[in-house]
């Protein structure tokens, strides 16, 4: 329910025209009208009145350790919610700082708020404190990017960008606020607070495609549909699965899909990802973008003459770098309702005893028996198979997994399943990194006031980890139900063992007798954790994974972070075609 002010408090106010409020106030009021319920930030000269006014009127104000983590934790909550988390910086490098974390929203279509302090208006052009080009440099990484020209205009500003970061293709927007504006104090009468903003618009596609894409759909030999994370953002889970079950078609969930339909659905064919993209004559695409995730739908990942049907709210998307045979611009969810409705009339499966079906099938069977045949070896340090299958063994079913890393999200995506819609957040469409424990945390802010007994596993590599590392200090000042586990290898893609760094270093200083994607072997990544309070642990063993992470998740009063020795020179099994990198280290 939106937060508008009762009939009441405004009479209440109106009674006195001496009475007078602030800028910040002005602006906690214009978020809370607009139905904004969590801010994280770095406070400092000019912004901190702003977050105490938040919390005075009940939006949750995280505070973080770095402005680029608060971005990401922001973002991460219009993700999850629907509606714009804001994320509160000073001027000049705090903003820069949080540029990153605009441009993963953007990237990743986000709702997502940044307000920025800058610069006292009577200095601009002078060398003020931290003068910088906000709003113009904000251009480029988000939707929408202005400056009330007074006090007065702040509630009209913020409506308009709550409403521009979530109509559409949901994206970044920024308020810049002079710094003279914050202390400003103005007649309360003067404040016209906007309306909330009304629900996305929900559009639908042309009749006449509709049953185009049936048709085509009817008629492929080897359909598939792909389900990306705009179908999750959308919550068309319910209309994706009755699709999916009553037309009897394979799917394949993209990393941010996974758990629009559980992972285990019969009809996931996850493990046989490379044959069913390159074999596919009949792909839908569902709130999922042909860019470099999806091998930008071309040869020799897929059939040169494969058929694509786009379904997609963004109309500039259809099209890019391959020509759809039907493009069903409109809402995910609307329009799988649309299909549905469309197959209801003349009812059809896809036969499940097809070839098709046969060879995705038979092709899974491998590929999960070689994971499984990794995964049971008994040799130590533990290879990522091993880590990850004891780690799927004890996840509760509706806990929410964030992934980063290079290895460690690549791998487990494959192993650690999602049964829920938005369950899971990993390094994205922009392949961010540092982007885990902002993630993490946003999703534990939100998580505690959904379900309180609902945990948080973020899986991070120990370079992934690196990013953001402070913020383990927010995630035990906040006492977050969080369990982060760090696969250590010892490096960015590939590390060494000690005794190896160690002789590396007998010919001469680290800077150039140690490769660049070494770090420290065997780092105790835990002991951050235990310094703020936090439970740490430091396994090799099969053993100790186990009983670090079922203390982890029963012992809820803590969070907890679990550093797991692997292999260094541990990868994925071999691939035919690469996923999220060339690189070969």
């Amino acid at each position: 329910m939106c937060g508008k002010m009762s009939e009441g408090e405004f009479a209440k106010r109106s009674d006195s025209s001496e009475e007078e409020m602030s800028g910040a106030t002005v602006i906690a009021q214009a978020l809370k009208t607009q139905d904004v319920k969590y801010m994280f930030g770095v406070v400092g000269i000019p912004v901190t009145e702003i977050a105490v006014a938040a919390q005075q009127l009940g939006i949750r104000y995280v505070g973080m350790r770095n402005e680029q983590a608060a971005c990401y934790a922001a973002s991460a909550v219009g993700y999850l919610t629907g509606r714009p988390g804001v994320c509160l910086v000073v001027s000049g490098p705090g903003l820069v700082h949080a540029l990153g974390g605009m441009a993963n929203a953007n990237m990743n279509c986000w709702p997502l708020i940044v307000i920025g302090g800058s610069s006292e208006r009577s200095q601009e052009k002078m060398g003020a404190f931290q003068e910088f080009p906000q709003v113009e440099a904000c251009r480029l990484y988000s939707k929408f990017s202005a400056r009330p020209s007074s006090v007065e205009a702040i509630p009209s500003i913020i409506e308009k960008a709550v409403r521009s970061s979530i109509y559409g293709r949901p994206g970044a927007c920024y308020v810049d606020i002079p710094a003279d504006f914050v202390n400003l104090q103005v007649n309360v009468n003067s404040i016209k607070y906007m309306e909330c903003c009304l629900p996305s618009p929900v559009s639908m596609a042309e009749t006449s495609a509709v049953c185009m894409a049936a048709s085509v759909i009817k008629n492929a030999k080897q359909p598939l549909l792909i389900i990306g994370k705009g179908a999750a953002y959308a919550h068309a889970e319910e209309g994706i699965r009755k699709l999916v079950e009553q037309c009897k078609l394979p799917f394949l969930p993209t990393p941010m899909g996974k758990g629009v339909i559980p992972d285990n659905h019969p009809n996931c064919v996850a493990a046989a990802r490379s044959k069913a993209l390159q074999f596919a004559d009949v792909i839908v695409l569902f709130g999922a973008r042909l860019n470099w995730i999806l091998h930008f739908g071309l040869p020799p990942r897929y059939q040169p003459d494969v058929k694509f049907i786009q379904v997609d709210i963004c109309a500039e998307e259809l099209g890019n770098n391959v020509r759809p045979v039907v493009t069903l611009l409109g809402d995910i969810n609307a329009v799988t309702k649309q299909l549905l409705e469309q197959f209801g009339k003349t009812p059809w499966q896809y036969p499940p005893e097809s070839n098709w079906w046969k060879s995705l099938r038979e092709k899974m069977k491998i590929n999960e028996a070689a994971s499984k045949m990794l995964a049971s070896k008994k040799s130590l340090p533990m290879n990522y198979y091993t880590v990850f299958y004891h780690v799927q063994e004890q996840l509760p079913r509706d806990c929410i997994i964030v992934s980063e890393g290079a290895n460690t999200m690549d791998i487990g995506r494959t192993v650690l399943q999602n049964y829920l819609p938005r369950h899971r957040l990993d390094a994205g469409t922009f392949g961010t990194m540092g982007v885990g424990l902002g993630f993490a945390i946003a999703a534990a802010v939100v998580a505690k006031d959904r379900n309180p007994v609902q945990r948080v596993i973020c899986v991070e590599g120990d370079s992934a980890f690196g990013f953001s590392g402070m913020e383990v200090e927010t995630i035990c000042r906040y006492n977050l139900p969080i369990v982060l586990l760090v696969v250590n290898n010892n490096g960015i893609y590939q590390g060494v063992d000690r005794n190896s760094w160690e002789e590396m270093l007998k010919f001469g200083d680290a800077t150039v007798s140690v490769p660049p994607m070494c770090l420290l072997p065997n780092a105790h990544y835990e002991q951050v954790m235990t310094a703020f309070g936090g439970k740490g642990y430091f396994v090799q063993t099969p053993e100790e994974l186990q009983e670090s992470l079922k203390q982890s998740l029963v012992d809820t009063t803590k969070p907890a972070l679990i550093n797991i020795m692997i292999e260094p020179q541990g990868t994925r099994k071999s691939q035919d075609f690469h996923w999220l990198t060339r690189s070969s280290m």
